[in-house]
């Protein structure tokens, strides 16, 4: 009896979760928990499609600069292996199992191109301030730009009738 009980319960739920958010009963905590993460699922792919192409990458680290040697010396080794998965967990099994001596020449790589990216991003964010900055004056001359090209329009207009006339 109790197992019939249970799957009922399920049913309904289930039934529940298909129906839209508006018209599903607001005493649910579940509910309110999935209308919520669709609002924050949908939030974060607008913010993902803002990204600028230019902007530069992220600087790899430490074990990404280590797994960029490894890759080549593990495919040398083992020509047969395609999966690249096998690859990230040999990589990951033999980082964790070096000395901090070891690892240290691989930290000063990453801890170069991180400064080399810093730069980079110093100028890309001088160039965007300029941009932005460029973009303010010509939105502010643009509604004058705007009233002219109006004024332009009717007296056109004004000819293209005289010109009906004829």
């Amino acid at each position: 009896m109790k197992v019939a009980k249970v799957k009922a319960s399920t049913r309904k739920d289930k039934l529940e979760v298909s129906k839209p958010v508006e018209e599903r009963k607001v005493g649910k905590r579940k509910a309110a928990v999935k209308a919520d993460n669709s609002r924050l699922k949908w939030a974060k792919k607008t913010k993902l499609d803002k990204k600028d192409p230019n902007k530069p990458k992220r600087p790899a680290t430490a074990f990404f600069v280590f797994l960029e040697e490894f890759r080549k010396t593990y495919k040398e080794e083992h020509p047969n292996e395609k999966a690249v998965s096998v690859v990230g967990k040999a990589g990951g099994g033999k980082w964790k199992s070096m000395s901090a001596a070891e690892k240290s020449p691989y930290e000063v790589k990453a801890a170069q191109k991180k400064s080399d990216y810093e730069k980079l991003m110093i100028a890309y964010n001088k160039k965007q301030e300029s941009v932005d900055d460029d973009e303010d004056e010509q939105s502010k001359s643009a509604p004058n730009d705007e009233d002219d090209g109006e004024s332009g329009e009717e007296e056109d207009d004004e000819d293209d009738e005289d010109d009906d006339d004829d």
